[in-house]
């Protein structure tokens, strides 16, 4: 089991920034992708973003490419979020993923185990 716990969420104004964490734990030994997914009230949830074991492939949700980063510290066993620009549909509880894979993917259904959530709100 890879139990994760996001933070960093928070209340910033439109244009602002933010960084989300994403510590994982417990059977972390083998290599494994990382992903940001969003779920914004009354919606599905939809991805974000997500970086392979190496670092070296990332994909982003067009509608978040060029403001939003994602990087990780594998020594650490920790993911991030950069976000700037931050707009109003932004807001969400934003979720972590660990995929038992070194290769990154875009649908939630390849990922094996999820964090709470860490609630993120941009007002305008």
């Amino acid at each position: 089991q890879v139990q994760l716990v996001e933070s960093g969420g928070g209340l910033v104004q439109a244009g602002g920034s933010l960084r989300l964490s994403c510590v994982a734990s417990g059977r972390t030994s083998s290599s494994y992708a990382m992903g940001w997914f969003r779920q914004a009230p009354g919606k599905e949830r939809e991805f974000v973003a997500s970086i392979s074991w190496s670092g070296g492939t990332t994909y982003y949700a067009g509608s978040v490419k060029g403001r939003f980063t994602i990087s990780r510290h594998n020594v650490k066993n920790t993911a991030y979020l950069q976000m700037n620009s931050l707009k109003p549909e932004d807001t969400a509880v934003y979720y972590c993923a660990v995929r038992r894979s070194m290769v990154p993917g875009t649908s939630s259904g390849l990922y094996d185990y999820w964090g709470q959530g860490t609630q993120v709100t941009v007002s305008s």
